[in-house]
This record gives structure tokens, C-alpha cells and sequence, in this order.
């Protein structure tokens, strides 16, 4: 059997009769056909990045884009006068994209073939073939998620957050609060169980279970009165981090069971997790029941064990238990919460739905 194709996740382009028609040094005046630019945000709507490779004045370059409308569809752009393979490997190490997973389009076959010989990893493409990349399947990822939608602001925005990190000058905890953070814990929708199903199968450190929920799965316990899909998202002042977080909670007469709690490993030093667990802790006493959340070590997930213990679950015996249904792997182990409520620490605002009486 033939190997899936690998998605593109990155298509830098040139700029000379590429992306826009006509020489910018020589023409003054370039145009962009109404292809590209549908091009350009087709791309971008299915989360694809893009970049920029070109030989030109930075400066009246990126003012041109700017003058075109579509400067802001383009992260890490190299404008300048160096071999362009250097400029599509350093996107790819700044993106810490592996370099099959990034495209080149240029017009002239002499810089198609400098790129190739020196990243051959890379896939290379003539600028005639742009009318046809949004049908090749290396530009046609099977899942748009929620995230996908809105992948080039995330990126954006994590870059200046870590420029302003790399700037700032005293405590980490000032630096949070800096940040202005908002996490959001709210009811998933239909139109986030691909991102939800993407949580479940790709996050291995911060996975409390290691067990993967399909799409159909998480429409099954959507529509069951007896269970909560929660989906956990961040925002700061530079921006969304997107869905970061999943909870998958059962409801049981006098207890409720944490199925799974995963994270995504990029907002762990933002205490993500802590925060997750403790207003779970809260929602369950206010709900006057107790909370057992289902946990199996791996290789891998000991950080998640760390946040379990620290948010005051315990490997207590407790009656509690005896009511729930048998864990989906026998290696499974049930956690009990001590009461323990907690507040979201300062640097955080904390925005919930309410599970009392659900």
C-alpha cells in the first residue's frame, strides 16, 4: 500500500512574478492576481502557514504586501539578498517544522534548484502550478479543527509573546500577570470534537490516560445527560493559545469521575493543569460529591501525576469507588480528591460553565 502523502504545513513563497506579477526593483508597480489571493486565504483557512523567500529590498517589499492586503497571511518572512535555501531553512527551524513538511514555489527553475540541492526534503514547485496546489493532497489535510482555523494568529501571537518573555526584565510571576491571562472552561461543541479527538490522540506528557476518544466517542458522551465533555482555551494579551486542555467527566450518583484530563504541553508553565483540577475540586463540593479522577503512568505522562498530587488527590481507599463502573484498562488507577478547593492563582482569569445540578 502506498503511503499517505505528508501534509504541507508551512508554503513559502517568492515574490517576483510568483506571488505578485511583475519585478518590484524593476516595475515599481506589481499586481496580485485574484487567484493568489484566493489562494492565500484558502490555505490559510485550512491552517496552513506561509512564509516568504525573496531576493528584494525588505522594506519596500513588505510595504508592497502591506499595500496588497495580505502582509499580515505571511509569519517569518526573509526578504534579502542570501541563497533562499538559507531562508527556507531558517523558517523551518523557527517553526521547528521538519523540512518534508515544507513547500517552495518560485518562478525560476535556477532557485527551484538551489533550494532542492541543498533541502532536498523540501517540495518544490514551479509557479506555474499554482491554479492546482489547493487540489494536491499534500495541500489537502483530511481534519480542519477549530485550532487549524486560526493557526497563523497562534503562531503569530507566540512570537511575540516569546520576544516580550526574552525582553522582560523580573519574576516569572510577573511576567504571567503581564500576560493577562483568560482561561475558559466550557461545554464542547460539535465543531470542536476534532480538535477535542486531536487532544486525546497527540498529547502523550500531559495525558492522564493515555486512551484515545474518537469523533464518534465524544458525539456519544455529547449527547449523554450523565456525562460532561469539557474543553479547556486560553487567551492572552498577545492573543489565542487555542484549545489547551480536555475533560472528560462522569456523572454518578455521590461521585463523579475524572475519565481523562489532558493538556497541551505548551501552557504547562502557565499552571494550566493545577487550575483545571481545582475548580473541578470546587464544582464537586459545591455539588456536595466527591471527585475520583482515573490515572495510568506511563513513560511519559509523570508531569500529570505531579499535578494530580499537588492538586490534593490521593490513592486513599474511599467508599466512593465502589460504584463506578470498571476503568477502560485494568492498569488504571482511581485518584480521590482530599477536599481541597482553589482559587485561580492571580495571574490567571478563570471564565467557567456551571456543573452543579447537570
Amino acid at each position: 500500500m502506498a503511503e499517505p502523502t505528508a501534509i504541507v504545513k508551512c508554503l513559502v513563497w517568492d515574490l517576483d512574478n510568483t506571488l505578485w506579477q511583475g519585478t518590484l526593483l524593476e516595475d515599481g508597480d506589481v499586481k496580485l492576481a485574484d487567484s493568489v489571493s484566493e489562494l492565500i486565504t484558502e490555505l490559510d483557512s485550512r491552517g496552513i502557514l506561509q512564509s516568504v523567500a525573496s531576493k528584494n529590498d525588505h522594506d519596500q517589499a513588505w510595504k508592497q504586501l502591506e499595500a496588497l492586503g495580505v502582509a499580515e497571511y505571511f509569519v517569518l518572512p526573509r526578504i534579502g539578498w542570501g541563497p533562499k535555501s538559507d531562508s527556507v531553512r531558517e523558517i523551518a527551524d523557527e517553526l521547528n517544522f521538519a523540512l518534508d513538511t515544507i513547500a517552495f514555489v518560485d518562478d525560476q527553475p535556477a532557485e527551484r534548484a538551489e533550494v532542492e540541492f541543498h533541502l532536498p526534503q523540501v517540495r518544490c514547485y514551479d509557479a506555474e502550478r499554482l491554479p492546482e496546489l489547493a487540489a494536491l493532497p499534500e495541500f489537502s489535510p483530511a481534519t480542519v479543527t477549530v485550532d487549524s482555523r486560526r493557526r497563523r494568529q497562534m503562531y503569530q501571537a507566540g512570537f511575540l509573546r516569546k520576544s516580550a518573555e526574552a525582553e522582560f526584565q523580573g519574576p516569572s510571576d510577573d511576567f504571567l500577570r503581564s500576560l493577562e491571562l483568560e482561561m475558559r472552561i466550557g461545554r464542547a461543541t460539535e465543531d470542536e470534537l476534532s480538535r477535542v479527538e486531536e487532544l486525546t490522540l497527540r498529547t502523550s506528557q500531559m495525558n492522564a490516560t493515555g486512551v484515545h476518544y474518537s469523533i464518534s466517542d465524544l458525539r456519544t458522551l455529547l449527547a449523554d445527560p450523565y456525562h460532561e465533555v469539557l474543553v479547556t482555551t486560553l487567551t492572552d494579551r498577545f492573543g489565542p493559545h487555542g484549545a489547551v486542555g480536555l475533560q472528560l467527566l462522569a456523572k454518578h450518583a455521590g461521585v463523579w469521575n475524572l475519565k481523562l484530563l489532558a493538556t497541551s504541553c505548551r501552557v504547562v508553565s502557565f499552571g494550566a493543569g493545577s487550575v483545571i483540577l481545582g475548580w473541578l475540586g470546587d464544582q464537586a463540593a459545591h455539588a456536595g460529591v466527591h471527585l475520583v479522577a482515573d490515572f495510568r503512568r506511563t513513560e511519559r505522562n509523570r508531569m500529570m501525576e505531579i499535578a494530580y498530587r499537588l492538586a490534593g488527590f490521593t490513592d486513599e481507599s474511599c467508599d466512593c469507588r465502589a460504584g463506578l463502573p470498571a476503568p477502560a484498562q485494568q492498569d488504571i488507577q482511581r485518584l480521590h480528591l482530599l477536599p481541597a478547593p482553589c482559587a485561580p492563582p492571580p495571574t490567571m482569569k478563570l471564565h467557567t460553565v456551571s456543573l452543579q445540578g447537570a
